[in-house]
């Protein structure tokens, strides 16, 4: 690993204090202000806010938003902001792949100044995903890299990257930054000797090169003042168990102190990237019982001590500061596929006449098994991106744009370095990871960030709350 080295300091304990404030669109250009800094300190556009989101516009992905208003009733969401993935090489430069993509992390910035014109505080959302050996436990988004490429990671990926979001010209905007989704918490659930461990995620514990990794981009990234890093957790069904929650925590403590990274360089966590997961059941609760039997009994819960992704990410902030995170870190929910909603979606609580009859009835979650994750049936758009919805979280984000697939349904050749996972597939009967049920997979659906027309038209129908 490579030795610390010096960088500008962290300025994440003098911060700007906020009014409280909607999180806007970027065709929306009149947005909260910020509030005045306290007597003692002057404002400094090298101070991080607490919550970036709060009184900011956040930016609309022109080549998303394009989609999106060509589509049947699309342009009722056209305008709401969503991620912008760099899951290659090439997408730091734009490539045309992945769809139809062709602007590059240049482009995107130089369009969110533009979108900025007029706005006292500017969020720009930028997925970070590429690291050597990606995604262990899946196929679907298996990466270019191979397990030991390493130096290729950090000199071809992110220090480009480092690079174009330190330009002066940038300086303005909030960079809010999703540090490499499906990778920690893959260490901990998916290696030996867990029933679920695969061979590629041994290799990726064995080597250490998921967790030099991070802490290589939370170091190069963190280093630049308006860049927020939010490093992905999972979500509730994932980590929500007692034998992957504080491991999970304890883990990504080590990944933020590895080389030159340190606990500053994390602004917070996103859960819930590019799932399906609600982030309120409103109906149950993992405080429920059924005739003295409590819901962690059901078939469904299966002993999770959380039931949706926020109640699960206030609670997992919480362990990360005691794991020795800064006590001001903040959550992000990606709720843009997690409405569930459509005429199966329940109105109440389900009936008391049993555990699992009462679970079944009352979760809004319609998936066949929480470890489900690919191109879902029945989803719908969720929560619409809102800053501080909760204690706790900095805001919902549409961080996985709608209509763009998880993979595809049979196996496509591509130059994408994407391959096919059984989980995309419909006729797919499962594997240890979601207790062997059907995948609940949407069928004709093309590789990995390509546009899904059919699931987009899914989640307009299924929204929640209704468009």
């Amino acid at each position: 690993m490579n030795p610390p080295h010096e960088h500008p300091p962290h300025r994440r304990g003098r911060r700007i204090a906020l009014a409280a404030g909607a999180l806007l669109g970027a065709g929306a250009l009149t947005v909260g202000t910020l509030g005045a800094a306290s007597a003692n300190e002057e404002p400094s556009t090298l101070d991080r806010v607490d919550n970036p989101y709060v009184g900011a516009g956040v930016y609309v992905n022109p080549e998303w938003s394009a989609n999106a208003a060509a589509e049947p009733g699309g342009s009722q969401i056209a305008d709401q902001p969503t991620g912008v993935w760099l899951d290659r090489t090439a997408a730091i430069e734009g490539d045309g792949q992945g769809g139809g993509r062709t602007m590059g992390l240049r482009d995107h910035l130089d369009t969110a100044v533009e979108q900025a014109a007029g706005s006292d505080a500017f969020v720009f959302q930028v997925v970070v995903y590429n690291l050597p050996g990606r995604d262990c436990s899946a196929l679907a988004s298996n990466g270019e890299l191979g397990p030991t490429e390493i130096d290729r990671y950090k000199s071809e990926f992110i220090d480009p990257i480092a690079e174009i979001l330190a330009d002066p010209a940038y300086a303005d905007l909030r960079i809010v930054t999703t540090i490499e989704i499906d990778s920690l918490p893959n260490l901990v659930t998916n290696v030996t000797p867990r029933p679920t461990a695969t061979p590629e995620c041994d290799v990726m514990k064995a080597n250490g090169n998921y967790v030099e990794g991070v802490a290589y981009a939370l170091d190069q990234l963190g280093a630049i003042p308006n860049v927020y890093n939010y490093i992905d957790a999972g979500h509730y069904g994932w980590i929500g168990w007692d034998d992957n929650f504080t491991a999970s925590a304890e883990l990504f403590k080590t990944a933020a102190t590895t080389g030159g990274a340190t606990v500053d360089d994390v602004h917070g966590f996103i859960v819930n990237t590019a799932n399906f997961g609600p982030a309120v059941e409103p109906y149950y609760s993992i405080s429920d019982s059924i005739n003295g039997a409590s819901v962690r009994e059901s078939k469904w819960v299966d002993w999770n001590r959380y039931v949706d992704n926020q109640g699960f990410a206030q609670a997992f902030r919480t362990e990360l500061v005691r794991q020795g995170f800064n006590s001001g870190i903040g959550m992000l929910i990606d709720t843009s596929r997690s409405g569930w909603g459509g005429s199966d979606r329940p109105s109440g609580p389900g009936p008391r006449t049993s555990l699992d009859a009462f679970v079944e009835g009352s979760r809004v979650d319609g998936r066949i098994h929480q470890g489900n994750w690919c191109n879902q049936a029945g989803a719908g758009l969720g929560e619409r991106p809102t800053a501080a919805p909760a204690t706790g979280i900095d805001a919902y984000v549409w961080m996985k744009p709608p209509g763009e697939s998880d993979g595809s349904s049979t196996e496509i050749p591509n130059d994408e370095g994407k391959g096919f996972d059984r989980m995309c597939d419909p006729t797919y009967e499962g594997n240890p990871r979601n207790n062997n049920n059907m995948s609940g997979a949407l069928p004709d659906a093309p590789v990995s960030g390509h546009w899904f027309s059919a699931q987009f038209q899914e989640l307009l129908a299924n929204a929640y709350p209704p468009l």
